[in-house]
């Protein structure tokens, strides 16, 4: 990568961010469809793999395209949002495009770009945003590689969202819950039915575990679709889960295989139920679910998939983890996670949560097991207050400090926990509450090397 390629593709990003950001969604996908008509439809070069749900999208989307690496394909993975630099949300065979091909692309595409604001202004609508130009980035990037299968996570929602452009051979629903519903709805069965808009004709459709409202719902979008359907626990199951040094030992009944005690370096049942359905969309895709994963392929595969910002290990004595955590399904998981892939009697939390977020169901499930909270803000303009969170918190009777950044946070964090050796019981610190908040910690992480250990 020369320091000129990375200049040419960090103007891809400023250009974007002149856009209404992520947050600015409009049903309307037709907008993103017209450019890419205007590019002769790149995303229909190659296969893919769809995923919506409401958490465990992106961890579910990288077990996936490590399985399709691992066959030999060459793969294609959009998810967002990023944690460190927006070329992470473009992988191609498992790495962030390369600069030089962003930026490529970009030249491609902003031609046609010009075009479609210049209709959409002729109309008094409002332009292309951020995310409608960057999943034709995203398209552009893997027809041009050229990739095999693209796995494609949706930014929000399924039915509108700009990734719907592109015609899923399988569709992927990771578990339902309730997250955006000023957009997409204050009931699972209307979240449930925005996201069944991602399930094409005649798809193969896999799904976790749903509340009722929401299988009921998927089932019926499947069946007006002409489109197979296999629920986790009928068609495929986690069927057993060990912990493991550095994550844990699986057992998984696929839809054409049973695979035993294989090894997934992630910490967190909720990790084996994601890898159970990625290795059911694999079985899909490859083989329409008869065909079973060969043993090799699969544990090449899961021991090299890592999933950043995801329970990710970043500190050691005192044990630091990150989470993103960023609504309250998430940290439930977050909180089994830690209760039973880990030994430690009390954990502290770092926490940080967007204004747009539900801080008070996250901070309801973290109060569970956090020991001390260390409030801080993400560096966003949308974060919620310091003080807002710390309110929260002492309401939930946890003991609680007010930081004013992530860096102050974590650092009276690992000191708190660091001091143990001293104290009755054993401390360690989790980091969560935001995509945001985890991006920055990882980066601190590796500019202070937290895995040396602490130094008073």
């Amino acid at each position: 990568m020369s320091d000129a390629d990375r200049a040419r593709a960090d103007a891809v990003y400023a250009e974007l961010l002149k856009r209404q950001g992520e947050r600015w969604v409009q049903p309307r996908v037709e907008r993103t469809r017209r450019v890419l008509e205007l590019l002769d439809d790149p995303q229909r070069t190659y296969r893919v793999i769809h995923i919506t749900g409401t958490n465990g999208k992106t961890s579910t989307s990288r077990i996936i395209e490590s399985l399709l690496r691992a066959h030999g394909l060459r793969t294609g993975l959009f998810t967002s949002p990023h944690l460190e630099r927006f070329t992470e949300r473009i992988m191609i065979d498992g790495e962030p495009a390369p600069d030089a091909a962003v930026a490529d692309a970009w030249e491609e595409i902003a031609p046609f770009v010009d075009i479609v604001d210049a209709e959409l202004a002729s109309r008094d609508d409002a332009p292309l945003t951020f995310f409608e130009i960057l999943t034709v980035l995203a398209f552009v990037v893997a027809a041009d590689a050229p990739v095999d299968v693209l796995v494609l996570e949706v930014g929000m929602g399924g039915a509108w969202d700009s990734t719907n452009t592109a015609d899923g051979d399988v569709a992927v629903f990771a578990p339902i819950d309730i997250d955006h519903a000023d957009r997409l709805g204050d009931t699972i069965a209307e979240i449930a039915t925005v996201k069944s808009g991602i399930i094409k004709d005649g798809a193969a459709v896999v799904s976790s575990r749903q509340p009722a409202e929401a299988e009921r719902v998927l089932r019926a979008a499947a069946a007006a679709k002409g489109a197979t359907i296999a629920f986790e626990g009928e068609g495929f199951a986690l069927v057993d889960q060990r912990l493991a040094v550095g994550g844990q030992q699986i057992s998984v009944r696929g839809l054409a295989g049973t695979y035993d005690e294989e090894y997934l370096p992630l910490y967190g049942a909720h990790q084996g139920r994601n890898a159970a359905l990625a290795i059911a969309a694999v079985e899909s895709l490859i083989g329409g679910g008869s065909r079973s994963i060969a043993t090799d392929v699969l544990s090449e595969a899961l021991g090299q998939v890592t999933s950043p910002g995801r329970l990710q290990l970043v500190g050691a004595a005192p044990t630091v983890l990150v989470d993103a955590a960023h609504n309250p399904h998430g940290a439930r998981a977050l909180v089994s996670a830690l209760r039973e892939s880990f030994d430690f009697d009390e954990w502290g939390v770092v926490l940080g949560i967007l204004a747009d977020k539900d801080a008070a169901g996250i901070v309801a499930e973290l109060a569970t097991v956090a020991a001390h909270v260390f409030a801080t803000a993400p560096d966003s303009e949308r974060a919620n207050d310091a003080d807002t969170i710390a309110d929260l918190v002492e309401a939930a009777g946890i003991p609680v400090t007010v930081h004013r950044d992530v860096a102050d946070a974590a650092e009276a964090a690992r000191e708190w926990a660091a001091g143990s050796d001293q104290a009755p019981h054993r401390r360690a610190v989790v980091i969560a509450g935001s995509v945001v908040l985890a991006g920055e910690a990882l980066a601190l992480a590796a500019a202070e090397d937290w895995k040396a250990g602490w130094e008073s």
